[in-house]
């Protein structure tokens, strides 16, 4: 069998077997996240929670989220994937379970910190995963059809937790109590698969050949050695390294943007006189156009081999699209503006989480993308109560989506930046898979 039919076949195994699996998890991780923004519809009034309080305690997940990405994926790093991801998602499901009994602010604000912390590591731990499995020229097609869990979770949690909402009075408990329990349960039990579901390493598939074997392991690692050759980081040094800081403004700015309009767009809609129901089913609508783009610019950044233009572009997308959501917030219209912010937010995804292993490797690369991951995380934490301030200030969110707006430009001149002035390596992929996947 000649390298490009070997490496077809493998790859093609790869992306089947573990792609659909950890696309699942996903979804349920973010599903998990962001269903209180569905809760709020009527457990904010259940809880006393005004506009503000809700949005600093939804966004206390991100508290103990980002102190503990980092400690998170070292860990993962050495135990392996399968132990601590089963880990994280047993104990987050329970947390997400749990929500269903806070009884007012201070609870509700206490079971978000440790949702965050449960679930801390995740995200970076599944990508350093797909690092072990996948070469360079792949990784921005399996970020994309891997991402589309995002926005599919919000088109998908949208529906499913304004039905549970109408559960309101069955056993004596609130329709929102049993969205928490009945999504968050399923999650612990999709834990407990982790530990027979996922292979660790290509070296250990029993679904490989040995030739398959073989050449993977020595494409990965090739490429580990190509980074390391220029300088080889430790973890302390990977977080200075002015290319990650440069990748992290990027991801902060899109964050806060992204997390501040998810929390917030059922009430925002709700505020344009629709019912719960439909609010729900309309919050879908810019998330199926988000994970259309998710998949498009994956393909589009590793077929082309230059994530950084693609990264501008998306970016200002973004920044634009918010920037006439401001301007139409009293208008169903401003459907279409979020749409075109969300195809911006999702559509960036892609082509960015490959970039750091063009510049970090080993613990290393563990370790700069859980920090990424968290600071840009812990900038979406600040979406939401800015978004909630503005609301309880001046009685509209025009003026919390603006600042959004303003944070997103912020990621677009950085990836500017760095598609004028960073010279990193492109993605090598073969011609042949560029059209098969």
């Amino acid at each position: 069998m000649d390298i490009a039919a070997l490496e077809r076949a493998t790859m093609r195994k790869a992306y089947m077997r573990l792609l659909p699996y950890c696309f699942v998890l996903y979804i349920l991780c973010y599903i998990d996240r962001i269903n209180v923004s569905f809760a709020a519809l009527t457990m904010n009034k259940d809880l006393g929670l005004t506009a503000y309080i809700y949005g600093l305690s939804a966004g206390a997940f991100f508290w103990g989220y980002c102190l503990l990405e980092v400690p998170s994926n070292i860990i993962l790093e050495r135990v392996g994937a399968r132990p601590w991801i089963a880990r994280i998602m047993i104990t987050w499901g329970l947390c997400s379970a749990a929500t269903a009994f806070v009884t007012g602010p201070w609870s509700f604000f206490g079971v978000r910190v440790l949702l965050g912390i449960a679930e801390a590591g995740l995200f970076p731990g599944l990508l350093l995963y797909f690092h072990r499995w996948f070469p360079r020229g792949h990784r921005g097609r399996v970020v994309g059809w891997f991402l589309t869990g995002l926005p599919l979770a919000t088109a998908i949690g949208g529906p499913l937790s304004t039905a549970l909402l109408q559960l309101d009075g069955v056993w004596g408990l609130h329709g929102w109590q049993w969205m928490f329990i009945g999504e968050g349960l399923p999650t612990t039990l999709m834990g407990i698969s982790v530990i027979w579901v996922l292979t660790e390493r290509p070296s250990e598939a029993k679904w490989l050949t040995d030739a398959e074997k073989s050449w993977l392991e020595a494409e990965l690692a090739s490429e580990r050695q190509q980074v390391e050759s220029v300088r080889a980081h430790s973890i302390l040094s990977a977080m200075a390294n002015p290319r990650v800081l440069a990748f992290t403004v990027i991801f902060a700015g899109v964050g806060m943007s992204g997390v501040g309009l998810v929390l917030f767009l059922p009430q925002i809609l709700k505020g344009l006189g629709l019912t719960n129901t439909q609010a729900g089913l309309l919050t879908s609508v810019p998330y199926v156009f988000g994970t259309l783009a998710i998949i498009g610019f994956g393909h589009l950044s590793d077929r082309i081999g230059d994530r950084f233009w693609i990264l501008v572009g998306t970016c200002a997308c973004g920044a634009v699209g918010m920037a006439i959501g401001g301007v139409l917030h009293n208008s169903l219209w401003v459907l279409a503006a979020f749409s075109l912010a969300t195809v911006g937010f999702y559509g960036m995804k892609s082509p960015f989480w490959p970039l750091p292993a063009t510049v970090l490797s080993g613990p290393a690369l563990a370790a700069g993308l859980a920090y990424i991951n968290s600071i840009g995380n812990f900038c979406g934490y600040l979406g939401p109560i800015v978004v909630g301030y503005a609301k309880d200030t001046t009685g509209s969110f025009e003026a919390g989506i603006y600042v959004l707006a303003l944070s997103s430009l912020v990621s677009t001149l950085t990836a500017l930046g760095c598609a004028l002035w960073m010279k990193l390596p492109r993605p090598v992929g073969s011609p042949v898979l560029a059209e098969d996947h």
